[in-house]
């Protein structure tokens, strides 16, 4: 028999343990013993203490968290983002109606390489624009024509290699030459000091002054299609590290905040591009004008919070099931994805403890949260402060979407949220330049090859292709009977000697310089190979760049050797690209600029140079 026993005090066996028992459960649901299981999908409950003994499995009888905000009461401290300095450019007033992404990247149309014309596409285009602007004032359209012509390119000159080289270019220069006008040479005209849209160009005195109306115009229309830098600046993008480097600040009450971006190169302008500078009060270092006080203000909101609901969220109620179109379980997250990781915590343990309280704040300005008042359903209330606040470097100081503070980490962190005055969605065209800066260990130096480069008539070709064309057409410039051409004496000997092999003309070579004033410090300066022909009794000419990502210090009117730092260029390389964005900015305007971006390399690479080689003398 067994023995039963009945407890007449339960506290006390359990607080002595006179019952010791495992219990563990194997099957939580309902368990079917028919082989019909259309009522046990019914989820049928009969039994009210098992629901109860579930709901307390569950810990749903735990009143610790049960109360729910009713109220939320926040003072929000505000200021606005009002001037803005770009590169070693002076500080200038965020005024005009751009979106802070096209004042930052954009980059000036180029018009010239090397002293010769390309961007014949917006030449075109601009001689079309203004031919049709100045119709009805006069018949001057011959006469501009005359005035800025199109020359037709000479197959058998070397100064017109980057047209004739090509036949897509040779074949479209050679269609408009002697039949279109080219603008950009008026429009550059027209940017210098004291100009006339009539200067060379016979016209009526009364004709004068509407074709100068005119021309403010045309220039004017040139800038708002393709938004331009202001003359005599730098702007932001700085070559030796190709990034942007910029600064923005907002006044505050002593001074003003001062937000700096030095490696900002991505493509996509937001909060975390900037970081605090607490060292500075003013862009100018208080040389400037004074700062606009009048941006600064606060603002109290009462607020009714409500609950936080996403797509696939995890449904509290018991026999409620979550939407099946957002998998979370198809999410994969490594132990080094942090904000994967927990995005999935909130979604899974979280998500229904949160409540939003919203607050709409304008485009351009840095807010700072000072507190917040919440009541809830118990009648309590609560201040809450940001849980961002602290010590910078505090490993237990928890925030998202706050900037970092430059300089010593001990400093207060800065618990403002700042809300740039940027696009939403920009389109990006298709590429017009692409360098891939690669090591190669063997040579010993760093290479940037040119995989995209521009034609004189706006196309663009593979850099490969390019380059190949480019030897072509020089070597058949040196073919027998041509000018200047010489035959290589026949070679008697099995082997020859070759101080330096070739590598194509799209790989240009930096080579390690030592930086002035140090003893230790190494940058890659921009070097060049030299073109070498057979039969060609001159000297070798330096192959220079076709993309104006490398040409820095070639086309102005001060030649400078060209560096770049070179912890830039890791083993892995990297990649610059130069293209055409565009956006619809707030007041509907479209918004295209020229801007560059850069992104991580493919690795590694090897150019095939050597010195002091000794080949194979190949017979006919």
């Amino acid at each position: 028999m067994v023995d039963v026993r009945i407890l007449t005090n339960m506290n006390l066996a359990l607080a002595q343990m006179a019952l010791p028992s495992v219990t563990q459960w194997n099957r939580v649901e309902g368990r079917p013993r028919t082989q019909l299981f259309d009522r046990a999908l019914r989820a049928e409950v009969r039994d009210g203490l098992w629901m109860l003994s579930r709901q307390w499995q569950l810990g749903e009888f735990r009143g610790d968290d049960a109360g729910s905000p009713t109220l939320a009461q926040m003072r929000i401290d505000h200021t606005r983002l009002t001037r803005t300095k770009l590169g070693e450019d002076p500080p200038e007033s965020i005024v005009d109606p751009l979106p802070l992404e096209t004042r930052v990247e954009r980059l000036q149309a180029q018009f010239l390489r090397g002293g010769r014309k390309i961007g014949f596409d917006i030449r075109l285009a601009l001689g079309r624009h203004w031919l049709k602007s100045i119709f009805g004032i006069g018949d001057y359209a011959q006469a501009y024509r005359d005035a800025y012509p199109i020359v037709p390119p000479d197959p058998a000159s070397a100064d017109d290699a980057e047209i004739c080289a090509h036949p897509a270019a040779f074949t479209i220069l050679s269609a408009v030459a002697g039949r279109a006008m080219d603008g950009g040479d008026l429009y550059l005209h027209l940017k210098t000091a004291g100009a006339h849209a009539w200067d060379g160009v016979a016209v009526a005195n009364a004709d004068r002054g509407p074709l100068d109306a005119a021309g403010v115009k045309f220039v004017a229309w040139f800038e708002r299609l393709v938004s331009q830098p202001p003359e005599d600046h730098d702007g932001a993008w700085t070559p030796d590290r190709l990034e942007y480097q910029f600064d923005c600040s907002a006044p505050v009450a002593a001074a003003a905040k001062v937000y700096s971006a030095k490696e900002y190169s991505s493509g996509r302008l937001d909060w975390w591009a900037l970081d605090v500078d607490p060292s500075r009060t003013s862009l100018d270092d208080g040389a400037g004008p004074p700062e606009d006080v009048s941006v600064i203000g606060s603002q109290m909101r009462t607020i009714i919070p409500s609950p936080l609901q996403f797509d696939g969220m995890p449904n509290p109620r018991w026999w409620s099931f979550e939407d099946g179109k957002v998998n979370f379980a198809g999410v994969s997250a490594a132990t080094t994805d942090l904000a994967k990781l927990l995005f999935l915590e909130f979604a899974f343990v979280y998500s229904n403890d949160w409540f939003i309280a919203p607050f709409t704040a304008p485009a351009g300005i840095v807010a700072t949260l000072t507190g917040c008042a919440v009541s809830n359903t118990f009648g309590e209330r609560f201040w809450i402060t940001p849980a961002a606040q602290g010590r910078d470097d505090d490993p237990r100081r928890f925030t998202l979407f706050t900037s970092s503070v430059i300089g010593d980490a001990r400093l207060p962190a800065d618990t403002s949220l700042l809300l740039l005055p940027t696009a939403p969605a920009v389109t990006e065209g298709p590429l017009l330049e692409e360098v891939v800066f690669l090591r190669d260990e063997t040579a010993n130096m760093v290479w940037a090859v040119e995989k995209t480069v521009p034609l004189p008539d706006g196309s663009t070709q593979p850099g490969a292709e390019s380059a190949i064309e480019t030897q072509t057409y020089h070597q058949r410039l040196l073919a027998p009977g041509a000018p200047g051409a010489g035959a290589p004496p026949a070679s008697a000997a099995d082997v020859r000697y070759r101080i330096m092999t070739s590598v194509p003309e799209n790989w240009i070579p930096f080579i390690p310089a030592q930086e002035s004033g140090g003893n230790r410090q190494i940058r890659l300066q921009r070097a060049a190979m030299p073109r070498v022909l057979e039969g060609d009794p001159n000297d070798p000419k330096r192959v220079a760049p076709k993309t104006t990502l490398l040409r820095d210090g070639l086309d102005g009117t001060a030649k400078h050797p060209y560096f770049l730092h070179e912890e830039e260029v890791s083993r892995e390389g990297l990649r610059v690209v130069k293209q055409f964005r565009r956006t619809r900015w707030r007041d509907g305007r479209v918004v295209v600029w020229l801007g560059a971006r850069k992104t991580v390399g493919r690795g590694e690479g090897a150019s095939g140079l050597a010195f002091d080689w000794l080949e194979s003398t190949p017979r006919n």
